[in-house]
């Protein structure tokens, strides 16, 4: 069984303007809401493949019952743990001339909550994974993803972290599974620009040797770079296409590798890639039809 944890998952409003005039009335000339957050979108892309998921995470007030009931519809298995206060946070994308985010803070998480959580991931078991995705609300400790792979470790469970800065750095010790830095994240740890694939291979082996197994680094337009559990790399070039929104693609390209894991890291890297471009040439999340139709051109 896959699981993944979303601590701050998000009901995205987008909205979209000919040109935004601040202090006017603006009318939009079209709409449309999306329920995620990182965990999430690694747990949609997982079912839409066919594989067995859990999706974790806190929720509250009516958006969050609106965002269960969304993720549930998607073939996916939720078990969210549902705060006493505050809403599920909503965040507003402006669309048009320019783009313009406003991204709520989300409901209070207390420690009772963290409690709570923990007594759920006991459930995961030898040979199950779980994936750890995103940011962390700032009333919680920036260690707690650290916290949670220390309780979980020696259990036989796959790690697989997604984050950035400390988040990710102070996980490696325990090893997980895989990571998956874009270059920029990647840059920001080293504390250098990498230019090259020589750069990026040395930058990436250096997180292996500090623990993790499998660094998968995202390149954008540029594809992506695998330096595997074998130490051996793996380069692509991105598939052509028309890039419609690369929002979710980086996750996708996450539960990609996963899913083509059990047959090999080479497959696991053509299949990651696939799905994180399918989703970047979708208006959503991409399904198991349109990342398949990408393989032949890897």
């Amino acid at each position: 069984m896959i699981y993944t944890l979303t601590f701050n998952p998000a009901v995205d409003y987008i909205m979209c303007v000919e040109k935004l005039q601040r202090g006017e009335t603006n009318r939009s000339k079209w709409e449309e809401i999306q329920f995620g957050g990182k965990g999430i979108n690694v747990s949609t892309v997982l079912a839409n493949l066919g594989e067995e998921t859990v999706a974790l995470g806190f929720v509250a007030g009516f958006t969050g019952e609106a965002l269960d009931r969304a993720v549930s519809a998607r073939g996916v298995r939720t078990d969210f743990l549902r705060l006493s206060s505050g809403n599920t946070r909503i965040n507003v994308k402006l669309k048009g001339d320019v783009e313009t985010e406003i991204n709520a803070q989300g409901p209070e998480i207390t420690e009772e909550d963290i409690a709570k959580l923990y007594a759920k991931l006991n459930v995961i078991a030898n040979g199950d994974t779980l994936v750890l995705a995103g940011s962390v609300p700032g009333g919680l400790p920036q260690n707690i993803y650290e916290r949670i792979l220390s309780r979980l470790s020696g259990r036989g469970i796959r790690f697989v972290v997604d984050a950035t800065g400390a988040l990710l750095t102070n996980v490696l010790p325990y090893h997980p599974f895989l990571i998956k830095p874009n270059r920029a994240e990647l840059e920001d740890i080293c504390g250098e620009k990498l230019c090259t694939d020589d750069a990026i291979t040395a930058a990436a082996r250096q997180l292996r040797q500090k623990g993790a197994e499998n660094v998968l680094v995202s390149l954008g337009a540029d594809g992506a770079l695998l330096v595997d559990a074998f130490d051996k790399v793996h380069r692509r070039k991105a598939i052509a296409g028309k890039v419609v929104n690369t929002v979710g693609s980086g996750d996708s390209m996450v539960a990609g590798f996963l899913v083509g894991a059990a047959r090999s890291y080479e497959y696991a890297f053509a299949l990651g890639i696939a799905a994180g471009s399918a989703t970047a040439f979708a208006s959503g999340l991409a399904g198991k039809e349109e990342i398949m139709a990408l393989c032949p051109n890897i």
